[in-house]
């Protein structure tokens, strides 16, 4: 425990200099632009920002993806307030409250409380990501080869929920991710495959291109495709919050935060169910029922919060397992990657310091949000005013340099455009493309693992299912994939509605 403190210390330590300082605000001020524009997302963001940021140091670059991470997801509120248009997903939750209390002249408390929520609900998911993370790689620390392969298998399991309602479509995207990660010369033998004879395939689809062309160039179809433009709500009252109403919903700050913490550890859940599942906890737990949907300050502190803690959440089983918790995790796990470090168990051992890294970056994040969200409000809001169809040319320009400047190879910018225009038909009929990304990640890492296993078992498929951890992760995988068949699923909420009904009886009687 005591190492662990010192690592962290020496990471805050590390961090206090004018570069890193000047690169997290940067990186938050650039997420929080990004989040302000309705339609964009942190995906999209954390890829763009990956091709900008390759040349750069490991860790100058990390810091600026998980400030622009965080600063995201908190400048989505600013539209979902201001316009009742959700900036990300993950708030789409304070739509309601925080629009309404727009509508009633109190834009400026509302933002000042989303501050509030934003901030409190990353700090408690900061803690939570310290005490967390290095124990949970402590336990993967005895997974070998088989082990791995089951972790890679439950994570492209985990693609059937991690955006969407229809499971069938996100495993046959996570599928198609695995797919396309076979192309080109396979990691053990340097084998050619699915390359046609092609040379430009031998060297495989690079990720930054792929990452650009279904986040980016995808979006960039997407909303010249259909353009949305609204009004905007003048803001004529204080940012400042109120320091009364926050420590008044404390609770809902603690609640809220857990929740966000434990919807973002579990792989496929997110920021945006941590919103709504902690709204809907403040709603049922709350005196003032009546008062959600029309303006509480209850249920925007709890909707804040609560997709806020899923930030830290959602990098705890990135870092220790190398499974995301939530789309853009998988993609900052990718540029981790792409930067020389790999996620996982071994990060403990081989790069420890690292994992405290990334915790002083959160809480840089954390306190970037606080500043910007206090002091930079007014300035910030005039994002909101630009056209996109002003601004998806621009972006388009920074997806073409993007893909083009990682090799100098104008394939990149040919896979970047296919896979882009792949993503935007595949969109426009339901499918997401988190789950083709985390296929792609995890592909490599299936595949060898796959392989070096059967070779340490002479071709045995036994080891795969007898070693007890491996036995505990293929049940899991079977049992995470059987609960997406309908049939099965109800039969699973019957009886849990049958067995809770049952004990309630019985406390009754006994009482």
């Amino acid at each position: 425990m005591l190492d662990g403190l010192a690592l962290l210390g020496q990471s805050y330590l590390s961090f206090l200099n004018p570069a890193s300082l000047m690169y997290g605000l940067g990186g938050a001020f650039l997420g929080i632009l990004v989040g302000c524009m309705p339609g964009l997302s942190a995906t999209l963001c954390i890829a763009l920002l990956t091709t900008l940021t390759i040349k750069m140091a490991p860790n100058d670059a990390i810091l600026i993806l998980i400030c622009a991470y965080v600063g995201t997801l908190y400048g989505g509120s600013r539209s979902a307030i201001l316009l009742n248009i959700p900036g990300t997903a993950a708030n789409a939750a304070s739509c309601a409250d925080g629009y309404a209390l727009a509508l009633q002249g109190q834009a400026g408390r509302a933002i000042g409380i989303a501050t509030s929520g934003a901030f409190t609900g990353t700090l408690f998911g900061v803690l939570c990501l310290a005490a967390f993370t290095p124990a949970l790689a402590e336990i993967a620390l005895s997974f070998g080869a088989f082990e791995f392969f089951w972790l890679a298998l439950f994570g492209v399991a985990m693609s059937g929920s991690i955006v969407g309602e229809d499971p069938i479509k996100g495993w046959i995207m996570g599928c198609l991710g695995l797919l396309v990660a076979q192309i080109g010369q396979e990691g053990l033998y340097a084998y050619d495959r699915f390359t046609w004879g092609w040379d430009e395939l031998s060297g495989g689809i690079a990720l930054i291109p792929a990452l650009i062309g279904a986040f980016g160039f995808a979006e960039v179809l997407s909303t010249l495709s259909d353009p949305v433009e609204r009004s905007l709500v003048q803001m004529r009252d204080s940012i400042l919050p109120r320091f009364k109403e926050v420590f008044q919903y404390w609770r809902t700050v603690i609640r809220s935060g857990v929740i966000g913490v434990v919807t973002g550890i579990l792989p496929g859940i997110g920021e945006d169910s941590g919103a709504w599942m902690s709204y809907a906890a403040a709603k049922a737990v709350s005196p003032e029922k009546e008062k959600f949907g029309k303006g509480s300050i209850d249920g925007l502190m709890a909707a804040e919060t609560g997709d806020m803690s899923a930030i830290p959440g959602g990098i705890i089983p990135a870092l220790a397992l190398g499974i995301p918790g939530s789309a853009p995790a998988a993609v900052l796990m990718a540029a981790m990657i792409i930067h020389g470090i790999q996620p996982g168990p071994m990060l403990m051992i081989k790069t420890p310091q690292f994992v405290y890294d990334v915790v002083a970056m959160t809480t840089m994040a954390t306190f970037s949000i606080l500043l910007f969200g206090l002091f930079g409000v007014r300035p910030l809001l005039h994002v909101l005013r630009i056209r996109r169809t002003v601004l998806m040319p621009i972006i388009f320009v920074l997806c073409t340099v993007g893909s083009f400047a990682i090799a100098s190879r104008l394939f990149d910018v040919y896979c970047m455009v296919v896979i882009g225009i792949g993503a935007f038909f595949l969109k426009r009929r339901g499918y997401e493309m988190a789950p083709f990304v985390l296929g792609l990640v995890l592909g490599e890492l299936l595949d060898k693992s796959l392989r070096r296993g059967l070779v340490l078992s002479d071709g045995s498929l036994e080891p795969f299912f007898t070693r007890p951890i491996c036995a505990m992760l293929a049940a899991v995988t079977v049992i995470t994939m059987l609960m997406y068949v309908p049939a099965i699923n109800q039969r699973l909420t019957r009886w849990w509605r049958v067995s809770m009904g049952w004990l309630s009886f019985s406390k009754k009687s006994s009482a």
